[in-house]
């Protein structure tokens, strides 16, 4: 796969995860900072790390499996392979400047 077309379905990735919310912080996904990283291999899957605020969160399935779902609908997108991570811990740094502004934090 060319870098061009790895990059598009990446930002494709992006746009679908920042059109994902966290059921409890009305701030999506992506500007929280839950995303670590976005990964296309030559197979068309897309290797999402990911975290949540909390280790606890009781919705942690049902957020891990929509981002699952939604990214395999990517066109370009073979399978998602999703790893949920609690290293780094997710803190308020994470925030993107858009969800600060949102939650009263600037």
């Amino acid at each position: 796969m060319e870098q061009s077309e790895r990059s598009d379905i990446e930002t494709k990735i992006r746009e679908v995860l920042s059109s994902i919310y966290d059921p409890e912080i009305p701030v999506n996904i992506w500007d929280l900072g839950l995303i670590y990283s976005i990964d296309v291999d030559d197979e068309h899957v897309a290797h999402v790390t990911m975290t949540l605020t909390a280790p606890n969160c009781p919705m942690a399935e049902d957020l891990v499996e929509e981002v699952r779902t939604r990214v395999t609908a990517v066109e370009g997108v073979s399978e998602c392979d999703l790893k949920l991570t609690f290293n780094p811990p997710w803190d308020r740094s994470m925030l993107s400047d858009e969800a600060k502004l949102e939650l009263g934090f600037l």
